[in-house]
């Protein structure tokens, strides 16, 4: 089955006066249709340049992106225009037209596109039940919280029944709770419409609630690609370890300075429950098997794919042996390991 997008060998250069900065390098993802899929990195990774290339936004230097089969570099101008169509987008600050009400916000892109007044209004009204805002329909921008700002943004993005909706850092100018809400709506969106959501982000915790794939970009590189249970679970590159391991803002475990210098040198691992492991005290038979106290640096439940996971950090002895011992005892027990020192060490 053909993917709805295909990005082979994308590379992307901007030319100025003082110098050439190649912003993606060598970029090849594919994106089946239905997916939710995740696209994460550092700031200035090169996430954002690669969503407006997906969409024609910036034209890539070499390389080319697909759309259900059709190679946008080699469409016309109108031809271009008219896939465009298929292609909705929201955007962290929300880009909404301040003097018009939130009916007209919506009913813009259907005026323009040549709908009739009277049917863009209806397809408005039933955009903001979906988007379960009919109460605000004749209020303003500045009216709105962030949350219903966006709920406009999406509502909007909609109503020329898109088949893709690319959405950059949509959720980054909001509150934890608000950021839940919108990835429920946009999770129930894709269920019920089918439409395929590209989610721009530098925040895990996005990722691991909503998307079931992830592309993982650092300096302009695809690092890590794969299911984000796969990732969570197994991170192979350090950026990859470094976005699951800090998180962001309330997820970072931070230690004290006295505690810092205690736990330099050891050996810390993190790992990660399966869903038949988490009924086992693996832990507490693990210290009784060993006679050794483990010390526990951070212990969490995430959702992952709509599954609970827990995550832990632990310190082990300084016995060499008894360390490898710990491990093989725990992955036998199904529970992903990998070694994190530099959790610590930073």
């Amino acid at each position: 089955m053909a993917a709805m997008i295909e990005v082979r060998n994308l590379c992307k250069t901007f030319v100025t006066s003082e110098a050439k900065v190649e912003a993606l390098h060598d970029i090849s993802l594919s994106i089946q249709a239905g997916d939710i899929y995740g696209i994460i990195g550092m700031s200035g990774a090169g996430k954002s340049t690669l969503v407006r290339c997906l969409n024609f936004l910036e034209r890539p230097t070499s390389g080319t992106v697909e759309i259900e089969g059709s190679d946008l570099g080699m469409l016309s101008e109108a031809g271009l225009r008219e896939k465009r169509r298929e292609i909705a987008m929201i955007f962290q600050h929300f880009n909404l037209l301040m003097q018009k009400n939130v009916v007209d916000n919506i009913c813009f892109p259907l005026l323009i596109g040549g709908m009739k007044k009277k049917d863009a209004r209806k397809r408005a009204v039933e955009l903001l039940e979906i988007v379960g805002l009919t109460e605000k329909a004749k209020a303003y921008p500045a009216q709105l919280s962030g949350g219903q700002k966006q709920r406009v943004a999406i509502a909007r993005a909609l109503a020329a029944n898109p088949k893709i909706l690319l959405c950059d850092e949509a959720t980054s100018a909001l509150d934890p709770r608000t950021t839940q809400s919108i990835l429920q709506l946009l999770k129930e969106i894709n269920q019920q419409y089918g439409i395929t959501i590209v989610i721009i982000t530098h925040e895990m915790s996005v990722v691991r609630e909503i998307c079931s794939h992830v592309a993982i970009i650092g300096e302009g590189h695809l690092v890590e690609q794969g299911r984000v249970f796969d990732i969570f679970s197994h991170p192979r590159t350090a950026e990859a370890k470094e976005l699951i391991l800090k998180g962001s803002g309330t997820e970072r475990r931070t230690l004290e300075g006295h505690q810092k210098e205690l736990m330099k040198g050891k050996c810390c691992i993190r790992i990660v429950f399966s869903v038949n492991s988490s009924f086992e005290p693996v832990i507490a038979n693990m210290v009784l098997k060993f006679g050794q106290p483990i010390n526990i640096l951070k212990a969490d439940t995430k959702n992952v794919e709509g599954i609970a996971r827990g995550e832990m950090i632990l310190s082990l002895p300084d016995d060499k042996d008894m360390q490898e011992d710990m491990k093989a005892y725990l992955m036998e027990r199904g529970l992903a390991v990998e070694e994190v020192n530099g959790y610590v060490d930073e």
